[in-house]
């Protein structure tokens, strides 16, 4: 485990742009299972592929009209416990960090695996979460659920 005033800026280049961060297991499940719509969670990590590539994909991701009613995220060799719980809501998919998750009603609609991020550039990851958004986080998509 790292220091946190080591990790501090790397959280806070999601929570400053308005994620909020869970750290424990129970804030995990009330965020996954009682928030309504939409809810994005971005695995976060120290490594290069997070700084350069998953993080900055997410912010430019962020700029599409239809985006998740919910921004959270957890940071893996941190916060441990919370790490694993909201990996478990990610069923068919082995841990990976970074990885990023659209879920509704603790349900996955879509993951993007560290096998999806690295090697590719932030527009690129840009790209396919916004398609994703698109299909998820709309008022139809909504619906359609009902």
């Amino acid at each position: 485990m790292y220091p946190e005033e080591f990790v501090a800026p790397m959280r806070e280049e999601l929570t400053s742009i308005g994620f909020r961060e869970l750290r424990t297991p129970e804030e995990v499940d009330a965020a996954l299972t009682q928030s309504p719509g939409t809810t994005l969670v971005v695995v976060n990590s120290i490594c290069g592929c997070a700084a350069g590539k998953a993080r900055p994909g997410v912010a430019a991701a962020l700029n599409n009209a239809n985006r998740p009613d919910n921004l959270t995220t957890v940071f893996a060799g941190q916060d441990r416990e919370a790490t694993d719980r909201a990996r478990g809501y990610f069923t068919g998919y082995p841990p990976s960090s970074p990885s990023i998750a659209l879920l509704r009603d603790g349900k996955l609609l879509f993951m993007m695996e560290r096998r999806d991020i690295e090697g590719r550039d932030p527009y690129s990851i840009a790209d396919d979460l916004t398609r994703a958004f698109d299909q998820f986080c709309t008022p139809a998509a909504a619906a359609a659920k009902s």
